[in-house]
């Protein structure tokens, strides 16, 4: 099994890259719809992946041809195995799917939030309610990092706080929606706005922020 890749940078697309490895070698690799925004600036440049090795069926199962998915962090190819192991969600989906960074999307799934999760590209209701029913109590351990971790159990009455910005994250997401903007662009803003070490209490506060970051702000 291929388990990392290092090499030169040397082609981005939607959904995959090529990376020119040691020994003359250039692979194709195939990479979460995020993965591809996030290295479209590193051409030329040497990177990392954590790879996942797989086979994949052509014409009616009669061919397998082999291909090579690559994540930014191993944690990143963790969460992909545990997500296609809900009905439905082959490996190319997913990988088609993941246009959030892991820890939103398990955010997502930990909080049984089946809005932002019916936002992903080809995830309908009731595909959305297959992942939250497998997976929601599975996902933890990716949520941990973002904006929305804990907003979303806290929400449905679990146990525990939500963790200090959660709810103005929340609201701030809600009101994005309200006023017009796309949830899945303001879920990766927001998440922006929070990693900076600013403490966001007030919502107006919040949306301020993300609105300098569209309009390309620092």
């Amino acid at each position: 099994m291929i388990a990392r890749i290092e090499g030169i940078l040397e082609a981005v697309d939607k959904s995959s890259v090529r990376i020119a490895a040691a020994g003359g070698l250039t692979y194709e690799v195939l990479v979460p719809a995020y993965a591809a925004a996030r290295l479209g600036g590193r051409i030329g440049q040497t990177i990392e992946l954590h790879t996942l090795h797989y086979l994949e069926s052509q014409n009616q199962g009669a061919t397998l041809l082999p291909r090579l998915a690559g994540f930014l962090t191993a944690e990143d190819r963790r969460f992909f195995e545990l997500f296609t192991t809900c009905k439905g969600i082959g490996n190319r989906r997913a990988l088609r799917v993941m246009i959030l960074e892991t820890a939103q999307i398990a955010a997502a799934i930990a909080g049984r939030d089946v809005t932002v999760l019916q936002s992903l590209p080809e995830i309908g209701r009731r595909t959305a309610e297959t992942i939250v029913a497998t997976l929601h109590d599975k996902v933890d351990a990716f949520a941990g990092a973002s904006a929305f971790a804990t907003a979303g159990a806290a929400d449905a009455g679990d146990e525990g706080e939500a963790a200090p910005g959660t709810g103005t994250a929340r609201e701030a997401l809600e009101l994005l929606v309200h006023l017009g903007e796309n949830r899945t662009q303001s879920i990766q803003w927001i998440e922006q706005a929070m990693r900076s070490d600013e403490k966001y209490e007030e919502v107006q506060t919040l949306i301020s922020r993300v609105y300098q970051i569209k309009g390309g702000g620092e």
